[in-house]
C-alpha cells in the first residue's frame, strides 16, 4: 500500500464526514460503513468508518476511519479520527496507528 496515497484517501473521507451535522453522525452510531474507492495510483482502497459515543450517550461522538488496500495492510490499516461535540464543534483529532 502506498501510504501517501492511502492517507490522501483517508483524509478525503474524513473531510466528507466533517461536513456532516452532529445529528447526521449520531444516526450512524452502531452502523459500520465500508466503501471502496480508487486512489490516484489506480489501486482500490477499502475505507471503514465507525461512529460511537465518546463517553456517554448524548455527549461527544467519535468518528474513526481506517483505510487499507486489501493486502497485508488489512492487518494494520491506517486510521484517523475526530471528536464532535453536540454543538457541532470539533473537540479533538488524533492519528491512530
Amino acid at each position: 500500500m502506498h501510504q501517501q496515497i492511502a492517507y490522501a484517501v483517508l483524509d478525503d473521507r474524513l473531510k466528507d464526514l466533517r461536513q456532516r451535522t452532529y445529528q447526521e453522525l449520531v444516526a450512524l452510531i452502531g452502523h459500520s460503513d465500508t466503501i471502496s474507492t480508487v486512489g490516484e495510483d489506480g489501486k482500490t482502497y477499502q475505507l471503514e468508518t465507525q461512529v460511537f459515543w465518546d463517553s456517554k450517550k448524548g455527549g461527544d461522538i467519535r468518528v474513526i476511519a481506517a483505510v487499507d488496500d486489501g493486502g497485508w495492510s488489512a492487518f494494520k490499516p491506517l486510521c484517523n479520527s475526530f471528536i464532535m461535540a453536540p454543538g457541532g464543534t470539533f473537540v479533538g483529532e488524533a492519528n491512530l496507528f
